[in-house]
């Protein structure tokens, strides 16, 4: 696993060492910044089921100004760590281990708002329409952000307001699937 593009192309990321993360692959996170990017002016950035924190660290590389990275595993988040540490990201990066929903409401607390979300759950595990609603509700996203379903390609998601747009629906590969959706 590496970054792909931006300031520190080509760097490598350790992936998570148990069965329990699913690590997006290169080929679907090249196709995913060129849909929505592929390269940004500054924003926040929240990946909220980060695994080894390769999609944020991406969006960093890419021009992001910070990110935060979520996750409930303690193996995850010592990658996520590790990996930060070894690109000296420490200052961009915020680091939780915590479930997602209860992240959400955290950060709708600390009156955090994002451009890009990335939601990466374990297929089958999480609710993406109550995930949807969750961030709708608490108001995390600013006016034309993005959010970033990765997703079994066998899922049809929808925008949980008539304040979001469906922006896109792809099918990368025989099991993985992204929809977009942005705010604006």
């Amino acid at each position: 696993m590496r970054v792909i593009s931006g300031e520190f192309k080509g760097r490598k990321l350790q992936s998570v060492p148990n069965k329990l993360t699913r690590p997006t692959t290169d080929k679907v996170k090249e196709s995913l910044f060129h849909m929505i990017g592929p390269f940004f002016d500054g924003g926040n950035c929240l990946d909220l089921f980060a695994g080894s924190g390769s999609l944020a660290i991406e969006a960093l590389s890419r021009g992001m100004d910070c990110a935060i990275l979520v996750d409930k595993q303690g193996q995850a988040i010592s990658t996520i760590k590790a990996n930060i540490k070894t690109l000296g990201l420490e200052d961009r990066t915020e680091i939780y281990r915590n479930d997602a929903f209860r992240a959400l409401k955290a950060l709708h607390k600390r009156e955090r708002n994002f451009d890009l979300i990335i939601l990466d759950p374990p297929y089958y595990q999480t609710s993406y329409e109550k995930l949807l609603h969750s961030i709708d509700e608490l108001d995390l996203l600013n006016n034309n952000g993005i959010i970033v379903c990765e997703h079994d390609v066998k899922d049809t998601l929808e925008a949980p307001s008539i304040n979001w747009n469906k922006w896109s629906k792809d099918k990368l590969g025989s099991t993985t699937g992204l929809t977009i959706f942005t705010r604006g």
